[in-house]
C-alpha cells in the first residue's frame, strides 16, 4: 500500500473508534433473530402482505424465502431516473424467478440540479439529500424486509439512499443503476455556446438548441459531474455490480445486470448462508477507496460533503484534511468534461472502471482486502461485464487503456496528484478543484468585489463592470444562510472574464458542483458568513489571495483594521418563502456547516 493511503486509513480509523464501535454494535444487535417480520404481529404481518398474491403470502408467512424491498427515486422528469419507471416489475419477475418476493417499499423524491440551477428551487437541493435518507428509512421502517435494492443514480440521492442503507446495514443492500445516456453534441460544442450567451452572442433559441442536442434522452447526463462521480464511486465501494455503472439504458446488458443484480440480493441474506449485510462492506477502507477513486479521476466536489455524511452515517469521521493528503499522493488518471472533453461514454469505451480499479490497485492507492457485494477482494472490480449467447459473463478488463487522452496507467498519469486541494488562512476553511484549472490560473491575488447573490455577480460582469483583475466572493450561501445552492449559472460568465486576460477567482461559502470548471474557485468555505466566518468582513477592494499550490486562503489586511470591522448581516427572510422553503426552516437551523457534511440528520 502506499504509505499515505495506510496512514490516512489509520487516521480515520482511530479518530473513528468510539463512533464506529457504537454503530458495530447497533448493527450486530439489529441483525439479531433472523427475518424480522417474524418479529411482527399477526395484524402486522397481514397489513404488510394483504395485496400479494395467495403465493407470496404463504412464503412471507413460513419465512423460508427472502423478502426484498424497493426503494425508487422515480420520475419522469429526472432523464436518469427516467429508466427506472420500468425497474420495479422487472426486479419483481426476477426475484419470483428463483422463489423469492420482492415489494416496492416506498419511493423517494429526486430533484434535477440541471432544471433548478440558478433558481429558487435550487435552495433545497442539498436539502433533499436529508429528506432522502429520512424518507427511505421510513420505508424500511416496516420491518418486512431481508434486503434492500435502491435505484438511484443522480446528486443528492445516492448520498441520500446510502445513508439511510447504512442506518438499516444489517441488510444487505445493492444500488441498481440504469446508465447514462448516448453521447450528444461535445462538451466543447455545449460550453461555447453557454459562453457567447453570456456574452450576449448568442440567441436563447440558440441556446436550447445546443443544451437540448447535450441533454437529450433518457439516461444519465455524460458529463463527469456529481451523478456520474456517485455511480463510479457506488462500484468502487463493491455496493454495485462490477462494470455496471456506465452501461446504457436501452441495452440487452443492461437488462441482464439488473435482473441478475436482483436474483443476488435473495442469495446474500442472513436466511442463507452467504450473509452479507452492508455494515460489513462499507468500513473505514471502502471510504478511503471512495475518496482515492474520487481524486484519481477528478470528480464532483459535492463529494467533499456527501463522503463525510456517509461515512458518518457508518459511524466514521472523515476530514478534508484527510482528502488534503490523499489528493497529494493520488494522481489524476482520468480527463472528462469539465476537466477534458471526452464525457462518460468515453471513459467506458476507452477501459471504464476495470481499467481504472486495474491501475489504482496496482499503484497501492486502494484497499483490495474488502467486502462487496459480489464477494471478498476489489479485484472482482477489475473484471468488466459481457453478454455471450443470452447469458451474463464477467471477463478481465483491459489492460490497457484504449484511448489516453481520456484514461491513463498509473506510471503515465495526466498529474502526479488529485484535482483536489484544502484552503486554510484566516478566511477559514474551503476546498478548491483544479484538475480543470490550468497552471497559469492557479495563484490569483486580486482586489475583492463582493456580491450576495449569483444573479448579482452574473449580471455585474455581463455588463461590463467587471473588467478588471478581482476575486468575486459570492456570500451568504452557506448551509445555515440558504442551503447551500450550487453557483454553477456563474461558470460561463467568470469563464468569459478570464478569456478577456483578466486574473479571476471565486471566493463562496456556496457550492459550483460537480461541474467546476477553468476558473479557480475556493468553495464551501467554512464558517460561513451567517455563522460569523471573516467572509462577512469583506469589503470591495479588499485584496484576497487565492493559491492552490501552497492552499493559503487569505485576507489581505492588516489585522487591527480586520478586527474593527463589523461582520455584515443579511436579511435573508425573503429567501425563506416560496417554491416551498418555508417547509426547511428546522433544517437550515440544525444543519452542519461544509466540512461536517452539510447535514442535518445527526447530534
Amino acid at each position: 500500500m502506499n504509505p499515505t493511503v495506510e496512514s490516512v486509513t489509520k487516521k480515520i480509523i482511530e479518530r473513528s473508534k468510539i463512533l464506529r464501535s457504537e454503530y458495530l454494535q447497533d448493527m450486530e444487535a439489529a441483525q439479531q433473530n433472523g427475518p424480522h417480520r417474524g418479529k411482527l404481529s399477526c395484524g402486522n404481518l397481514a397489513h404488510g402482505f394483504a395485496a400479494c398474491t395467495p403465493t407470496d403470502k404463504q412464503k412471507l408467512t413460513l419465512l423460508n424465502e427472502a423478502n426484498v424491498g424497493i426503494i425508487s427515486s422515480y420520475n419522469d422528469m429526472l432523464s436518469a431516473h427516467q429508466p427506472y419507471e420500468s425497474y420495479p416489475d422487472k426486479i419483481r419477475r426476477a426475484v419470483h424467478a428463483v422463489g423469492s418476493v420482492a415489494q416496492f417499499a416506498g419511493g423517494v423524491p429526486a430533484m434535477c440540479d440541471g432544471v433548478t440551477q440558478g433558481q429558487d428551487g435550487m435552495e433545497l437541493s442539498l436539502f433533499s439529500r436529508d429528506n432522502i435518507a429520512q424518507g427511505a428509512a421510513i420505508a424500511l421502517s416496516h420491518n418486512m424486509f431481508d434486503a434492500v435494492v435502491f435505484l438511484g443514480i443522480c446528486d443528492k440521492i445516492v448520498p441520500g439512499l446510502l445513508i439511510a442503507a447504512l442506518r438499516f446495514g444489517h441488510l444487505p443492500s445493492l444500488f441498481i443503476p440504469s446508465g447514462p445516456m448516448h453521447s450528444g453534441i461535445s462538451n466543447a460544442e455545449k460550453a461555447a455556446v453557454r459562453q457567447r450567451f453570456a456574452q450576449g452572442q448568442a440567441s436563447r433559441d440558440e441556446l436550447l438548441e445546443a443544451e437540448s442536442s447535450s441533454y437529450h434522452s433518457a439516461g444519465t447526463c455524460t458529463f463527469y459531474g456529481t451523478a456520474n462521480s456517485n455511480q463510479l464511486l457506488v462500484e468502487l465501494m463493491g455496493l454495485q455490480l462490477p462494470g455496471s455503472s456506465f452501461v446504457a439504458p436501452d441495452s440487452l446488458l443492461r437488462e441482464a445486470l439488473t435482473e441478475y443484480a436482483a436474483q443476488l440480493s435473495t442469495k446474500i441474506t442472513a436466511m442463507g448462508a452467504d450473509y452479507r449485510p452492508l455494515y460489513k462492506i462499507v468500513d473505514e477502507k471502502s471510504i478511503v477507496n471512495a475518496i482515492v477513486g474520487l481524486l484519481a479521476t477528478g470528480g464532483s466536489t459535492n463529494h467533499t460533503m456527501h463522503i463525510v455524511a456517509f461515512a458518518r452515517a457508518a459511524g466514521i469521521i472523515v476530514t478534508w484534511d484527510d482528502f488534503s493528503e490523499l489528493s497529494k499522493v493520488v494522481p489524476s488518471l482520468t480527463k472528462m468534461y469539465p476537466n477534458g472533453q471526452a464525457d462518460i461514454n468515453h471513459f467506458h469505451a476507452a477501459g471504464g472502471m476495470g481499467f481504472l480499479v486495474k491501475q489504482l490497485l496496482k499503484g497501492g492507492l486502494v484497499h483490495e482486502d474488502v467486502n462487496t457485494i459480489v464477494g471478498k477482494g476489489l479485484q472482482h472490480y477489475t473484471k468488466e461485464p459481457f453478454l455471450e449467447n443470452g447469458k451474463l459473463i464477467w471477463k478481465d478488463g483491459t489492460d490497457q487503456s484504449l484511448d489516453l487522452d481520456v484514461v491513463r496507467p498509473i506510471n503515465d498519469p495526466f498529474s502526479p496528484e488529485g484535482g483536489l486541494s484544502l484552503l486554510k488562512g484566516n478566511l477559514g476553511r474551503a476546498v478548491i478543484k483544479v484538475s480543470a484549472v490550468k497552471p497559469e490560473h492557479r495563484v490569483i491575488e486580486a482586489p475583492a468585489v463582493v456580491f450576495h447573490s449569483q444573479n448579482a455577480l452574473a449580471e455585474a460582469i455581463s455588463s461590463g463592470l467587471l473588467k478588471r483583475d478581482c476575486v468575486a466572493v459570492v456570500r451568504f450561501q452557506g448551509p445555515k444562510a440558504l442551503g447551500m445552492p450550487e453557483l454553477h449559472k456563474l461558470t460561463p460568465y467568470l469563464g468569459n472574464l478570464q478569456d478577456q486576460g483578466y486574473k479571476v477567482a471565486l471566493v463562496t461559502d456556496g457550492r459550483m458542483s460537480g461541474a467546476s470548471g477553468k476558473v479557480p474557485a475556493a468553495i464551501h468555505l467554512t464558517p460561513e458568513a451567517v455563522e460569523g466566518g471573516l467572509i462577512a468582513k469583506i469589503q470591495d477592494g479588499d485584496l484576497v489571495r487565492v493559491d492552490s499550490i501552497t492552499g493559503e486562503l487569505s485576507l489581505l489586511i492588516d489585522a487591527s483594521e480586520l478586527a474593527s470591522r463589523e461582520l455584515v448581516i443579511e436579511d435573508l427572510t425573503r429567501s425563506y418563502q416560496g417554491m416551498g422553503r418555508e417547509l426547511f426552516g428546522a433544517q437550515r437551523k440544525q444543519v452542519s456547516g461544509a466540512e461536517q457534511g452539510a447535514c442535518s440528520l445527526f447530534e
